[in-house]
């Protein structure tokens, strides 16, 4: 039985969760797969790999779901957009605005609106995914 703490967090986060749990139905009925891993509910194949692909990224979170193109694209991702599951657990229905608010500020004034994304600074910063090691037995699912 998951926390207090745990439940709040769930709650908290939970617009953007639906959101991530409606892509991954849609994925599910096109053919995709979902696991559970660290708390979070992965999806990968089907519409999701697609849609992933068309946004040219091998990952996104949205609450508590994580979507990869495929099953091993999520493992290489799962660090990185763990941190990005903590920042919507701190930023709650809040997480998307600001995210997608700087992005579009930062277009504006000239920067990468992805690399330059100080949600992204810090994800980098704690994981990048560059740097996933496949024989590390630390980075097994």
């Amino acid at each position: 039985m998951p926390s207090p703490v745990n439940c709040l967090l769930i709650l908290w986060t939970l617009p953007n969760t639906l959101i991530g749990l409606t892509a991954g139905v849609v994925g599910l009925l096109t053919g995709g797969k979902a696991q559970l891993a660290e708390g979070c509910i992965e999806f990968y194949g089907g519409a999701v790999e697609k849609g992933l692909e068309r946004l040219m990224v091998n990952g996104m979170t949205l609450g508590h779901v994580i979507l990869g193109q495929t099953q091993n694209g999520l493992r290489i991702v799962r660090d990185h957009e763990q941190v990005h599951v903590r920042q919507y657990e701190r930023w709650g229905p809040f997480f998307l605005p600001a995210y997608l608010g700087i992005s579009a500020w930062l277009w504006w004034i000239g920067k990468d609106c992805y690399r330059d994304n100080p949600f992204e600074i810090q994800a980098y910063g704690i994981a990048d995914p560059a740097n996933f090691k496949d024989d590390d037995p630390t980075q097994q699912p």
